[in-house]
């Protein structure tokens, strides 16, 4: 299974999700999903799984230097000694030494970035960051985190599939060189009952998922993140990456996207959406 390596970072472009994995499945899946050929693995302090992702790399008995980590820290400790100080916690939740990306999460109403990105520059500096990114930031923020970093921002973190329409950012991160990292990649499950979707998955012997997740694997500098906890659905979702759509099939899938295809909106985190 060859994984296409996105970016500055170098990021495997499929990614293993594990936002609402049930806690005591979150260790058993990620071993399997890297069993499985997966070498991208996505959490954050707010899905309260960091401990279990760490126990499932130790089970799954592979290099930490072979498999890339990334974890996100909310804005109630964007002020730079509460930033490093949750840095500092994640990383012996997970049991290593780095992450290999670390991303502000959602971005802060209160804390400049300027300040976040600063600590995050000392933690990069520390050797206990690889690469810093971003999470649901805006076109604004996002050029904003750019600057501060000393590094190349590796992401922009983003709710993107077949039903939200994310040109303008897309667009916006590909003219930077920023890759596009894809949550939410199947609409939470949405894909599988659009029509669309479905016609173009059967031409592909294929199901509407692995169509969702080769449509954002099309883009130069994207990356899909989907979160499963079927074992049985993790080859699937790899496999997604070998198929190949034809213009067409891309044009009908990108016409898709609304407006109001937007699935994760929380008040208190949001910003004012592009």
């Amino acid at each position: 299974m060859c994984i296409t390596l996105v970016g500055p970072a170098k990021i495997p472009s499929m990614g293993f999700g594990t936002f609402q994995l049930a806690q005591d499945t979150v260790a058993d899946m990620v071993a399997a999903a890297l069993s499985e050929g997966f070498r991208h693995i996505d959490t954050a302090q707010a899905y309260d799984n960091e401990t279990q992702v760490g126990e499932g790399l130790r089970r799954a008995d592979i290099r930490r230097d072979e498999v890339f980590l990334t974890t996100k820290i909310l804005p109630e400790h964007f002020a730079p000694k509460a930033f490093i100080a949750a840095a500092d916690a994640s990383l012996k939740r997970l049991g290593t030494d780095y992450v290999d990306l670390l991303l502000l999460h959602w971005p802060s109403k209160e804390v400049p970035i300027s300040d976040t990105i600063g600590a995050l520059n000392d933690l990069i500096a520390a050797g206990k960051v690889r690469h810093g990114g971003v999470s649901n930031f805006t076109i604004d923020m996002v050029d904003q985190a750019q600057t501060a970093l000393n590094t190349p921002l590796a992401a922009n973190q983003i709710e993107l599939h077949p039903l939200i329409d994310q040109t303008r950012m897309i667009a916006h991160l590909a003219s930077k060189g920023i890759p596009v990292e894809a949550y939410s990649p199947l609409a939470q499950g949405k894909v599988m009952e659009n029509s669309t979707l479905r016609e173009i998955a059967a031409a592909h012997d294929a199901s509407p998922a692995q169509i969702a997740l080769a449509w954002i694997l099309t883009r130069p500098m994207s990356i899909a993140l989907p979160r499963t906890s079927n074992k049985n659905r993790l080859a699937g979702n790899l496999r997604a990456a070998e198929i190949v759509l034809s213009a067409g099939e891309v044009s009908r899938i990108d016409a898709l996207g609304a407006p109001d295809g937007r699935m994760v909106n929380p008040e208190t985190l949001a910003p004012l959406w592009d």
